[in-house]
């Protein structure tokens, strides 16, 4: 009987985890619309829209606030179902935690300043000869470097000493890519991780970090 109980009021509860990350269900409802108009574009015309929507340094040097509001907004791989799940894995936890202000506003530093280090890291390449001056006009969109940000800042919501593992695993994720096989997209996360890292004094005053120890105690009893 409980049992039935608790499943009747999972829809609610649903309900009310979206109800207290409005930005994050937000985003993700603009990125399902966006995938299903690029699904009905034809290809060619898909990769021309998406190029001019990207945060290439073509795009940044023309139109740049356009270009970094607008790859925020769009996918290449046209499949929501793992955004559903890291944003509500991720980024719904981190808006809880730190209310929508500041979590947009790690959101923002990461993807800015990651993808202006990236891009800037390009054009230095670009101009010692050890990239082609085709890069400028690649095709760079997607949310990773805010997610790599917002995962990262979550560091601070862990108890230590899980607090010391979970910032290993951060790092080992976006540092071993890149030592293996450095590209530019690869050392644009490596620096979401860092700005995440940075953004320490927005998460002060926010209640005390989450012990996962006393979380496994609860369940128990």
């Amino acid at each position: 009987m409980k049992r039935g109980i608790r499943f009747r009021r999972l829809p609610g509860a649903a309900a009310a985890y979206v109800r207290s990350a409005p930005g994050t269900y937000l985003w993700l409802l603009l990125l399902c619309l966006t995938t299903v108009a690029l699904r009905h574009m034809p290809p060619g015309v898909a990769e021309h829209f998406l190029r001019k929507r990207s945060t290439n340094l073509h795009e940044l040097s023309s139109h740049p606030v356009r270009a970094l509001i607008a790859s925020a907004m769009w996918t290449e791989g046209g499949y929501v179902l793992p955004y559903a799940v890291l944003y509500t894995v991720f980024h719904a936890q981190a808006e809880r935690w730190l209310g929508t202000v500041r979590w947009l506003a790690v959101c923002l530093a990461a993807h800015v300043l990651a993808t202006l280090a990236s891009e800037g890291a390009l054009l230095l390449a670009i101009r010692d000869g050890s990239a082609p001056r085709s890069a400028v006009n690649a095709l760079d969109i997607g949310v990773s470097y805010a997610l790599v940000g917002v995962v990262a800042v979550l560091t601070y919501r862990i108890a230590s000493p899980w607090r010391y593992a979970y910032l290993a695993g951060v790092l080992l994720v976006c540092g071993t890519p890149f030592a293996l096989a450095p590209d530019f997209t690869r050392f644009g996360h490596l620096v979401s991780a860092v700005i995440g890292l940075a953004c320490r004094p927005l998460v002060v005053g926010r209640g005390e970090p989450w012990n996962p120890k006393e979380t496994l105690a609860a369940l128990r009893d």
